[in-house]
């Protein structure tokens, strides 16, 4: 009934369900009035009930496992690249995302948009990704680093060594081999934070 209702597949509406996966922003409040709840209880979690009671829907035995969302700054890749350098101050984001990812610093987390083509099949141009900026890369994960411009470039890290003072040496590996590999013993790369979400609608 909710992939039919929201015009996603059964997968997708499941993900939004478990907490895998967050709706577009214009669906939240169709969301909420259909879940029984207000927009706001969707974003913040509290000082509304869960669920109201609908008997009429013929599914008042099931419980929502709603997350809580909080709302994050969409970036462009140039916004994102401030990080390394004096960190983005907030202003004029690109847009907004939301997210059910928490860490320490709730500052440090915002979003991005997957743009060209050097990470497909895994990532398509449109798919938002949520980063965290005050997290240490560790080897398979994917990041977003900086390689000398003030632009940012989102790839997989994979470490290839140790340098003589325990420092790891690594590489960015697209996922496309069309494209090419940077190491970070050949030129100068600040990693900028690790992505922790990656968002797909399933509309496209």
């Amino acid at each position: 009934m909710l992939s039919k209702q929201f015009e996603v597949s059964d997968k997708g509406a499941g993900k939004w369900l478990k907490g895998e996966s967050i709706p577009e922003t214009s669906k939240l409040p169709l969301l909420a009035s259909f879940l029984g709840v207000t927009t706001e209880w969707l974003l913040n979690g509290d000082s509304v009930p869960a669920m109201k009671q609908k008997e009429d829907l013929g599914f008042s035995n099931v419980s929502f496992d709603v997350p809580t969302l909080r709302k994050i700054p969409l970036l462009d890749f140039v916004q994102a690249g401030l990080f390394c350098d004096v960190g983005y101050d907030g202003i004029n984001p690109k847009g907004e995302s939301f997210t059910t990812y928490e860490n320490a610093k709730p500052e440090s987390v915002f979003s991005l948009e997957v743009a060209g083509l050097s990470m497909m099949p895994d990532f398509k141009p449109g798919d938002k990704l949520v980063v965290d900026g005050s997290k240490s890369p560790y080897p398979g994960c994917y990041v977003i680093a900086q390689n000398g411009s003030h632009e940012a470039t989102f790839k997989k890290y994979r470490v290839v060594e140790y340098d003589y003072y325990g420092r790891e040496v690594f590489e960015l590996v697209p996922l496309n081999p069309d494209f090419p590999t940077m190491n970070s013993s050949q030129q100068e790369i600040r990693i900028i934070g690790v992505v922790v979400e990656h968002l797909r609608s399933f509309n496209k």
